[in-house]
Parts: C-alpha cells; sequence; structure tokens
C-alpha cells in the first residue's frame, strides 16, 4: 500500500476538483478533501482494494459533503425565468436559478450533471465514480439536463 504522504500528494488536487464540483465554494471543498484525507488515512487499513483508491477517497468525500450538508440546511428560493440552460448561464442571477434546480434533482442526476458541467469530468470518471459505465453517465447526464430544462418552460 502507498504510504499516506504519496496518496494525498497523488489525489488531493482531483479529490478536490470532486468537491468543488458538489459544493460550488473552494473555501468548503478544501475544508472537505482535508477532512477526507484525515478519515481516510484513519482507515486505511478498511480500504480492501475492491475499488480504485481514487474511487474510495470520493466516497468518503461524498459523504462528508452529505454529512456537512445534513448539518447546515439551506433555505429554499422561488421561481425561475424561462430560456435556454447556454443563455442563462451567462447571467448570474440566471445561473443561480440552474443551481436551485439542479438543487432539487434526485440523485444521481444531480450529482453526475455537476460533476459533467461544473467539474468538467469526463463521462468515464463519473461513470468510475459510481461503479457505472461512461454510458450509463451520459445517458444520467442527459436526462437531468432535460429534467433541469422542464423547470424552466
Amino acid at each position: 500500500m502507498e504510504d499516506c504522504q504519496e496518496i494525498y500528494s497523488l489525489y488531493f488536487r482531483d479529490v478536490y476538483k470532486y468537491m468543488l464540483s458538489l459544493s460550488r465554494d473552494p473555501h468548503l471543498a478544501e475544508e472537505i478533501t482535508q477532512e477526507t484525507f484525515f478519515k481516510a488515512i484513519r482507515s486505511l487499513d478498511s480500504f480492501r482494494g475492491q475499488c480504485r483508491l481514487y474511487v474510495w477517497l470520493c466516497q468518503i468525500a461524498k459523504n462528508t459533503y452529505r454529512s456537512y450538508l445534513a448539518r447546515h440546511k439551506e433555505p429554499e428560493t422561488e421561481e425561475t425565468p424561462a430560456g435556454s440552460l447556454e443563455e442563462m448561464m451567462l447571467n448570474k442571477e440566471s445561473a443561480f436559478l440552474i443551481h436551485q434546480a439542479l438543487h432539487n434533482l434526485p440523485e444521481p442526476y444531480k450529482e453526475v450533471f455537476s460533476l459533467r458541467v461544473l467539474g468538467e469530468l469526463p463521462f468515464r470518471q463519473i461513470g468510475l465514480l459510481f461503479g457505472k459505465t461512461e454510458n450509463w453517465a451520459r445517458v444520467i447526464y442527459h436526462r437531468a439536463r432535460m429534467k433541469i430544462k422542464e423547470e424552466f418552460e
């Protein structure tokens, strides 16, 4: 097994980018990433190698982030204007409304869309994170995009 410093050096950036794609907050992403590595190093003996180390770290990060969200619930906001997603992302106010629609999506649509659009991850890596195929990630992303567009029609 790789030593702790090597694991940290190899995967910190990728786990941070993953958390940034979920949280859209650089400070929170860094905090969660640090906590992720703290938890991972503490429980490194429990890693059985049934998946790639990167996937295991991202699962820890996702669970840590979900715990954070459960402790810090945000209030919901009101309605959204019509228009194409691409046009709306150019406007900060409209982008917020898209994020709101995204927030209301069920899993795995929410996470796949975030990873693709905000985290700029390729479909292959998204599929790996979920233990699925690249095609599965493409289909889920497309469905999430359609659900968001429906919110604005």
